[in-house]
């Protein structure tokens, strides 16, 4: 089954069917002789529909482990008729979901949820981001004390903060294993750092302005003013640590000197 002339319209008429159940099958499209043409749409339809589910679950274990699967297949069903894809690609599909979750009206008592989202897409994103060698604790030692604050910083492509005012990431990690789920106890904000300084990807949770020391560094801020920052968030902010933790996880490649 085809749209008689493939370009154009016909075809946009065409896909924009397959995802919207309100759309009837464009008068163009053809089929096989002794076949109906709007049962065999509809049937293609749904099949576009399923794939397009399977592949959010496959972004999304975690979240659809918590909501459970029936749940999960019609906030994914409902979100498929909001947000048509717009990429052949698979994995890409799926970036606004977790906007779409803050939104969705049988997801309110999950306050939760789309930050969780967040991470986990995160967590896709870096692992299929490119591989770069990470900068080494040593690289720090040969830049002269009086210049350190100028310093800024190149990112690794896979480095990623995901900030929440929920305890995400704890609820992100009880929830991508097989393993019981275990009451959680604590309702604190917590910060993700999503790296992958080696073939697995790493989830952390970022101490106290963590997060905004590392986004303004991964914004091409420089030393100083990623410190200034974090202070202003966290007063207890502590720069050494951080800058181990930093080092550590693999969430820079390369230092650049001045402006």
């Amino acid at each position: 089954m085809q749209p008689e002339n493939p370009s154009g319209g016909h075809a946009t008429a065409f896909a924009l069917g397959l995802t919207d159940p309100s759309i009837t099958a464009p008068e163009d499209v053809i089929a096989a002789p002794g076949k109906r043409v709007v049962k065999r749409y509809n049937v293609y339809r749904n099949n576009v529909t399923v794939s397009l589910i399977d592949a959010l679950a496959a972004v999304y274990p975690a979240i659809q482990r918590i909501t459970g699967v029936d749940f999960f297949r019609a906030m994914a069903r409902f979100h498929l008729r909001a947000t048509p894809p717009t990429s052949p690609l698979l994995f890409e599909y799926g970036r606004d979901f977790s906007a779409f979750i803050e939104s969705y009206e049988y997801a309110r008592e999950m306050p939760w949820l789309a930050d969780t989202a967040r991470i986990e897409r995160a967590w896709l994103d870096a692992y299929h981001a490119a591989d770069m060698p990470v900068l080494a604790a040593e690289a720090l030692a040969t830049i002269e004390p009086a210049s350190l604050a100028e310093v800024r910083f190149t990112p690794h492509p896979a480095a990623r903060v995901v900030r929440s005012r929920y305890p995400a990431v704890a609820i992100f990690a009880m929830n991508r294993t097989d393993g019981p789920v275990t009451p959680l106890r604590s309702g604190e904000a917590e910060d993700a750092l999503v790296t992958r300084p080696g073939h697995e990807v790493l989830v952390s949770r970022l101490p106290a302005g963590g997060a905004a020391f590392l986004t303004h560094l991964l914004d091409a801020a420089s030393l100083g003013e990623a410190v200034a920052a974090a202070l202003q968030e966290a007063p207890s902010f502590d720069i050494q640590a951080n800058l181990a933790g930093m080092l550590s996880a693999g969430v820079l490649t390369g230092i650049q000197h001045g402006d």
